[in-house]
């Protein structure tokens, strides 16, 4: 498979060693010097597009690859209010897009786990949830895709829980969302269920970038020849649905 990055740093270089031991071949590296490559052929030759950027440049890079008829795969956040715009030109045939807050088998697996404590939870109103993110001091926005994610997992699960905040002293109907960024944190997600006599704790915490760099890779080889908006929930089904999937990721 050709396989273009749009965004060449750690996390590109992680994706793309793990693409080339997978045996695909990386075709265009597009980062914020060589913007013309957008239109360059070797760019539109790939099957799809593997993007890691920034909230402020997220959606040009997406709407520039799917005017060269290539489809995107991308784990940037924080730009999630234009997701209307984009799921409209998926829905109008003009674009193939697979986004996720992220791309960790694991983190998948969190979010099921997750939703499924917060629907037990429902019937226990004494327990109150609370959220803390810690990541890395590049990341930019916060709070974190994966914890807004996880937020709206409670919520949906939850019908005490009306939303998410990153100020305390609105946490009466929400959940409160915490940040920290520290050194080179790849990601750790805290969610913790408080009542007046104990607290019930879930965590999960990525060791390195390649758990992120892995699915990236595996959502790719998925969306190779699919149309429209694509998710990861999508992917996870078509793998336990058919085991024989869960090859692709050892």
């Amino acid at each position: 498979m050709k396989i273009a990055l749009i965004g060449y740093g750690k996390m590109g270089k992680a994706i793309e060693r793990i693409a080339l031991s997978r045996g695909h071949e990386i075709v265009s590296r597009i980062d914020v010097n060589n913007q013309d490559e957008f239109e360059s052929p070797s760019f539109a030759s790939a099957d799809v597009a593997i993007e890691f950027t920034t909230p402020s440049t997220a959606v040009a890079n997406y709407k520039r690859a799917f005017a060269a008829g290539v489809p995107v795969v991308s784990g940037s956040t924080g730009w999630l209010d234009a997701m209307p715009d984009i799921k409209a030109l998926c829905d109008e045939g003009k674009a193939t897009f697979f986004w996720t807050s992220n791309f960790s088998l694991g983190v998948n697996l969190f979010f099921a786990v997750n939703r499924y404590l917060a629907s037990l939870m429902e019937g226990f109103p004494q327990y109150h949830p609370a959220m803390k993110e810690i990541h890395h001091i590049h990341k930019l926005d916060h709070p974190s895709g994966t914890a807004i994610t996880l937020a709206e997992g409670i919520m949906s699960c939850d019908k005490a829980v009306k939303g998410w905040t990153e100020e305390p002293a609105n946490s009466a109907d929400n959940i409160v969302i915490a940040h920290e960024r520290i050194g080179e944190v790849p990601g750790t997600h805290i969610i913790s269920w408080d009542s007046p006599v104990d607290t019930l704790t879930i965590m999960h915490e990525a060791k390195s970038r390649e758990g992120f760099a892995l699915g990236a890779v595996v959502a790719a080889e998925w969306t190779a020849g699919k149309k429209g908006f694509l998710t990861m929930d999508e992917m996870m089904h078509s793998m336990i649905e058919r085991p024989q999937l869960l090859d692709i990721i050892k």
